[in-house]
């Protein structure tokens, strides 16, 4: 569903991306691990066309992401950001519906407003939410708004930000199995970006380690522990010794 072909980002002298090489089949579960500031981010942004490569290519369902109508392009996607990044001017349900209420996705106001209301069904948010107002709610409550608004529009591709950052180990287990139901009923693809080992183990079909501006590795994720690549094994385990430096 998406692949890229030695992808190259510098931003002035930092070279962030040096020849990235990934394919994620469609319908399944892709998870990119690697440390921060390794360019995991700019990755994702790099395939939504927020940040233009400076060479190499990406591909979408065996189309060239840069080229054609680009609001059809985006309609494709999901997004859960870091933090959930609601609008805190808006109650619940305008946030889930947010693009269903403007642009090519434009639903009339009564239907969108179902729509939110089935959507925060299915993240396990009641329907009293919806007229709350994002600082009403608990950090967890949150994150499943947002998660809700990410599969408002039944996406083909649903992108993964650090889904799990701030949240206690028992919310971002919730939150986990969550983003893996969802996934598995829509049939989306789905990449998503983190450095937490549980969500990794939790939600991926497939993983990545991205480290130097390259993936290392990538395969199953039944195989990760037996990966035998020296960045991995360090990076899963958490140690202070092996080839990436920590940064003092």
């Amino acid at each position: 569903m998406i692949k890229l072909e030695q992808v190259e980002k510098s931003f002035g002298a930092n070279a962030v991306l040096r020849g990235v090489d990934l394919e994620i089949p469609r319908g399944s579960s892709m998870v990119i691990i690697g440390g921060s500031g390794t360019g995991k981010s700019v990755l994702l942004k790099c395939v939504l066309g927020l940040v233009q490569p400076d060479s190499g290519r990406i591909l979408v369902d065996g189309k060239d992401a840069a080229k054609g109508d680009r609001d059809a392009f985006l309609a494709r996607f999901g997004m859960l950001f870091q933090g959930a990044a609601l609008f805190d001017s808006l109650p619940v349900w305008q946030n889930v519906s947010f693009r269903l209420l403007r642009g090519a996705l434009k639903r009339p106001r009564a239907e969108a407003r179902e729509i939110a209301i089935e959507k925060l069904r299915r993240v396990g948010l009641t329907a009293d939410v919806a007229d709350r107002f994002p600082a009403e709610l608990s950090g967890g409550m949150q994150k499943r708004v947002g998660l809700a608004r990410a599969i408002a529009a039944d996406p083909e591709i649903i992108f993964f930000d650090e889904p799990t950052t701030g949240l206690d180990p028992i919310m971002a287990g919730v939150i986990n199995d969550l983003i893996r139901e969802i996934v598995t009923e829509m049939g989306a693809t789905a990449m998503t970006i983190t450095h937490d080992m549980s969500s990794v183990r939790a939600i991926s079909d497939n993983v990545a380690m991205l480290h130097g501006g390259k993936i290392r590795w990538t395969g199953p994720v039944s195989q990760l522990d037996a990966s035998g690549d020296p960045y991995v094994q360090q990076f899963i385990t958490g140690s202070a010794e092996g080839p990436i430096e920590a940064v003092r």
